[in-house]
């Protein structure tokens, strides 16, 4: 049977495909070099971007020093209830990640240390990328960092637009290796140091 975190996420799924692009869960090596980009005991701030049902709730929380604030951004209000049953102590917000700015602003967050996204960006329209990126990488520490997913599901034309698109916006964008083994395969992009140009605060 199911865990509860699996058995909401399949049954949106079917129903939000347009929000959530695939039925799985991102398996358990690619959370932890997900999630790994947190320093350990930090005591920042982290946003995750699409949190689904928590599967990175646990894997990010496990590396939070005490005076760290981890929010949570989903869309899907199943998901946000769910969330808030199933994970009382994480900090979730309903809102659209095209509207990322208010979003951080109204929670009163100025600067981010990491952000964390299984979100389905190669999906995304690129007018869409284009705003949330830039929301992004002002938004970053000097010396944060943003993780995110890719699946071998996504057209590649499409990764490659997006690939085109964080190089404008990051002077480091490295590609981990295929994790063949998690559902469906998928690998994660890792960008750091934001140019200087989206720095106007």
């Amino acid at each position: 049977m199911p865990r509860p975190d699996h058995a909401v996420f399949l049954k949106r799924s079917f129903s939000k495909m347009d929000q959530l692009a695939t039925p799985f869960l991102t398996g358990p090596r690619l959370r932890k070099q997900l999630a790994g980009v947190v320093p350990f005991g930090t005591d920042g701030i982290v946003v995750e971007l699409g949190a689904g049902p928590g599967a990175l709730a646990d894997d990010i929380r496990s590396r939070l020093g005490p005076g760290a604030r981890y929010l949570a951004v989903e869309i899907d209000e199943e998901l946000v209830a769910h969330l808030r049953t199933h994970k009382p102590w994480l900090e979730v917000v309903q809102g659209d990640v095209n509207d990322l700015e208010k979003i951080l602003d109204d929670a009163g967050i100025d600067r981010v240390d990491a952000f964390v996204s299984t979100l389905p960006w190669a999906v995304f329209p690129q007018e869409m990328r284009l705003k949330v990126m830039g929301v992004i990488a002002r938004r970053l520490v000097p010396g944060g960092v943003m993780s995110m997913i890719i699946t071998w599901m996504a057209l590649p034309n499409r990764v490659r637009d997006l690939r085109a698109l964080l190089d404008t916006h990051f002077d480091e964008v490295v590609e981990t290796a295929t994790e063949w083994r998690n559902p469906p395969p998928a690998r994660t992009f890792l960008c750091r140091r934001p140019f200087p140009r989206f720095d106007v605060r």
